[in-house]
């Protein structure tokens, strides 16, 4: 019997035989806080160490992409998400954090606090790229 083993970004099979791979389409990090988030500072430090978790992968994959998305969930679970598309790909980490705040300040926060945030980058410039990355467990 084959045994099938997922991995992010492709299914293989242990066996060594053929494999689908398939194109990434983004790629994102986001972090879940122990503590919910309802300072304003804090946030945009939280918002910034995810902005260079993401800008690792994005140089890991080789990669850039054309829209920014923010994402955040309040404590009582309600999730929002906010995006911008540019005309031209983005990969720098300057970037990344400002256009992630300029997407933070159109949240409305309404005095609720932040449980999870995450950006992601999609509309990447290697759709045409086949890649197989197993990402680090602890990272």
């Amino acid at each position: 019997m084959k045994q099938i083993v997922f991995v992010p970004s492709a299914i293989t099979s242990t066996e060594g035989t053929s494999a689908t791979v398939l194109p990434r389409k983004s790629i994102g990090a986001e972090n879940s806080f122990a503590e919910d988030l309802s300072d304003e500072e804090t946030i945009i430090i939280k918002l910034q160490q995810i902005a260079v978790t993401l800008k690792k992968r994005i140089d890991r994959h080789q990669a850039s992409g054309r829209t920014l998305t923010l994402k955040v969930k309040f404590s009582d679970y309600q999730q929002v998400t906010r995006s911008r598309t540019f005309e031209n790909c983005i990969n720098s980490l300057d970037t990344i954090i400002t256009e992630a705040v300029r997407l933070l300040e159109v949240v409305e926060l309404e005095d609720r606090s932040i449980r999870l945030l995450g950006i992601s980058l999609s509309n990447l410039d290697n759709q045409n790229k086949l890649q197989i990355v197993q990402l680090s467990l602890f990272e």
